[in-house]
C-alpha cells in the first residue's frame, strides 16, 4: 500500500472543512496559519512546533494535543475543551480562550499562565504571557 501524501495546509483546512477527524493526526512544524479549526476532533493531535498563528479552534476538541512550542499568537480557542492540553513554550500571546472548558493544561509560565488562561474563559480578554500588552501590562 502506498503511503499518503504529507499533509500541509490546504489539505488540513479541506479535512477539517469536511468534518473529518484529525485525532492522533501529526501536524507537527506544519504552517496552518489561519486555518479554521472550529468544531473539530483533534484529540491528541500533534501540533508542536508548527505556525498556528490567527489560527480558530472555537468549540474543538483538543484533549490531550500537544502545541509544544508552537506559535498560536491571536489564536482563538474560544469554547474549546482543553483537558491536559500541552501549551509547554507555545507563543500564546493575543490568544482567547472565552467559555473554553480547561482542565490541568501544561501552560508556559506556571501558575501565572493558568490564572491568565483562567481569566480569558471567564472574559474574553486577550493573554499576554510573555510580552506587554497594548494596555502596557507586562506578561506573565
Amino acid at each position: 500500500m502506498a503511503n499518503p501524501r504529507p499533509l500541509n495546509r490546504k489539505s488540513v483546512a479541506d479535512l477539517v472543512a469536511r468534518g473529518h477527524s484529525l485525532a492522533r493526526a501529526d501536524l507537527r512544524g506544519l504552517d496552518l496559519s489561519g486555518v479554521c479549526f472550529d468544531g473539530a476532533d483533534l484529540t491528541e493531535a500533534k501540533f508542536a512546533g508548527s505556525n498556528l498563528s490567527r489560527a480558530t479552534f472555537r468549540g474543538s476538541n483538543v484533549r490531550n494535543a500537544s502545541f509544544w512550542q508552537a506559535d498560536c499568537k491571536d489564536c482563538c480557542f474560544d469554547g474549546a475543551t482543553i483537558d491536559e492540553t500541552d501549551f509547554d513554550l507555545a507563543n500564546l500571546d493575543g490568544s482567547t480562550f472565552k467559555g473554553a472548558k480547561i482542565r490541568k493544561p501544561i501552560v508556559p509560565h506556571g501558575r501565572q499562565g493558568l490564572e491568565e488562561l483562567e481569566r480569558s474563559v471567564r472574559s474574553g480578554k486577550r493573554v499576554y504571557l510573555g510580552r506587554s500588552d497594548p494596555d502596557g501590562r507586562s506578561g506573565a
